[in-house]
């Protein structure tokens, strides 16, 4: 499966109404890791809406680095979700789940099927998918 083909199994996904943003994108990259796709989508299920909906950190961005972490074995993990979450910045305009549905003309500033793509497309960028 190609990283485009990647990203857009998560937009699916989420916009299905069955996997919140983390879960998307943990699907969308379950077979880079030991865990089955449903073991992914149990263990992010509480990172939707800005890390517990607290309105914070988006949950794709955080499933991307749950992702990442299986895949290193939390080798050099840091220095990646550090690199992930600069470049989600700098194509989503921010990584605050608030900020990121701050509505401006009518749209937010991100839609979250956006930053579901964003977040898979990084990751396999910085990953070298």
């Amino acid at each position: 499966m190609t990283l485009t083909e990647r990203a857009e199994k998560a937009v699916e996904l989420k916009s299905s109404g069955k996997y919140n943003c983390a879960q998307a994108v943990t699907a969308a990259l379950a077979d880079q890791t030991p865990l089955s796709e449903d073991q992914l989508k149990q263990v992010s299920a509480g990172f939707c809406a800005g890390m517990g909906n607290l309105e914070a950190t988006c949950g794709a961005l955080i499933g991307a680095g749950m992702i990442a972490g299986l895949k290193t074995e939390g080798k050099g993990t840091l220095a990646i979700t550090k690199q992930m979450q600069e470049e989600f910045g700098k194509r989503c305009k921010a990584i605050r789940c608030k900020d990121l549905k701050t509505v401006t003309d009518g749209k937010p500033l991100c839609p979250c099927e956006e930053c579901v793509r964003n977040a898979v497309q990084i990751y396999g960028e910085v990953m070298g998918l």
